[in-house]
């Protein structure tokens, strides 16, 4: 697999999981040994457990995920910087949507997860926004999810501007910048 690829999908689960090990045992059922062959390209996961891996990205994500990954074949310079240029676009075209006002955004401090799985497995403490555009047809909606630090929702509630302006003024700061400090030598 693509180097790039597995850079946004570790950056997602660490964004996500306590650790890695934690999302191996508890979500893909998988030695951590297998998980490590698989990082450095040398087995390929079944396709289960691509697919719970999958399932961590909207269909949206999933899409930008694979254009930033053919931006990395076309331009190799790129490839170090995957991960942080997938959240960079994430807050660009968020803040697009938003600026349209055909998105509508909420607040998510708990994560509803339809799997059993991801409800038992030991998660960190995280409010997640999400962007939704809305195209008035039933599944097509996209959505952008950003997984923020829990201090997120105080700074929130005790703002006092709006949900809206909120993430105008701090989303790529918050999401993008801080949270990719360590991340750009992927």
């Amino acid at each position: 697999m693509h180097k790039a690829m597995v850079n946004i999908m570790l950056d997602r689960i660490k964004d996500q999981f306590i650790s890695e090990e934690v999302f191996c045992k508890n979500i893909l059922e998988l030695p951590v040994s297998m998980w490590m062959d698989w990082k450095k390209g040398l087995v390929q996961l079944p396709n289960d457990k691509m697919q719970k891996i999958k399932n961590l990205f909207s269909d949206y994500e999933w899409m930008l995920l694979h254009k930033i990954v053919s931006q990395t074949i076309m331009f190799p310079e790129k490839r170090n910087y995957a991960s942080v240029e997938y959240k960079r676009l994430k807050t660009v075209i968020a803040n697009t949507w938003i600026k349209s006002g055909l998105a509508n955004v909420e607040l998510i401090t708990q994560q509803r997860f339809s799997n059993q799985e991801l409800l038992n497995a030991p998660q960190k403490h995280v409010v997640v926004l999400r962007v939704v555009m809305n195209y008035g047809e039933w599944g097509y909606d996209d959505i952008l999810e950003f997984f923020m630090p829990g201090i997120v929702q105080q700074q929130i509630e005790e703002s006092k501007i709006d949900l809206l302006e909120w993430l105008d003024e701090n989303l790529t700061d918050t999401y993008a910048e801080e949270n990719t400090e360590d991340k750009g030598n992927d």
